[in-house]
């Protein structure tokens, strides 16, 4: 049977998240135009900086923070952001981006993904009109419009 366009970007971006250097949940976003890929992104540390994964340490896990807070502490740029720069503006008006999360203490899928506030805000201002999260149930629209 043949998977609907959705799967097959969100597989791509479960591929894509497999490249993140977060210890606690890595996600993987892809950008879509006219059914062309124009970028993709992953979480990971600042170029040239340590990547968590690699020094064995996170510094929000250490102090006991819970997901989806104190993002200021982290060293990683979210996976939104990365693929927003990959692509440039240009290429993302008019797009759709596909999110998807891996749990890294399971190997399982996020269930709970969704852009943060700061990443709907960029997601909006680059002009991509939709957004597509991976869950295990299939793939669900989020709306980043605020």
């Amino acid at each position: 049977m043949r998977i609907s366009k959705d799967e097959y970007y969100l597989n791509i971006a479960l591929a894509v998240a497999q490249r993140g250097t977060c210890l606690r949940r890595n996600y993987g976003a892809v950008i879509v135009k006219n059914d062309m890929i124009v970028g993709t992104g992953y979480s990971g540390s600042v170029r040239g900086h340590p990547n968590c994964c690699d020094v064995g340490t996170c510094k929000r896990q250490e102090l006991g923070i819970p997901s989806g807070e104190r993002y200021e502490l982290c060293c990683s740029v979210h996976s939104e952001a990365n693929a927003i720069m990959s692509a440039g503006r240009e290429r993302c008006i008019g797009a759709e981006i596909f999110i998807a999360g891996i749990e890294m203490e399971t190997g399982l899928i996020c269930d709970t993904t969704k852009p943060c506030d700061m990443c709907k805000r960029l997601i909006d201002n680059a002009g991509i009109i939709s957004t597509i999260v991976l869950t295990t149930n299939g793939s669900k629209v989020i709306d980043c419009i605020g």
